[in-house]
């Protein structure tokens, strides 16, 4: 399985750069994503699911 992570895209939180493999320190990266341009909207992607995440936590405690 590593063997194949290594070959996706990761989001890096420091640089904001795109990298193909293990570029940098797993800290400091989010993914895997399948393409380049699924790893260039990681933030957006983020903030969907934190939304998400937030609202289905309310209804739980509703």
């Amino acid at each position: 399985m590593a063997s194949d992570l290594e070959h996706k895209y990761w989001y890096n939180m420091k640089t904001g750069a795109v990298e193909h493999g293990f570029e940098s320190a797993s800290a400091e990266r989010v993914g895997p994503f399948d393409t380049h341009a699924e790893a260039e909207h990681a933030l957006e992607k983020l903030r969907e699911n934190s939304a998400k995440w937030a609202e289905e936590d309310a209804a739980d405690n509703r």
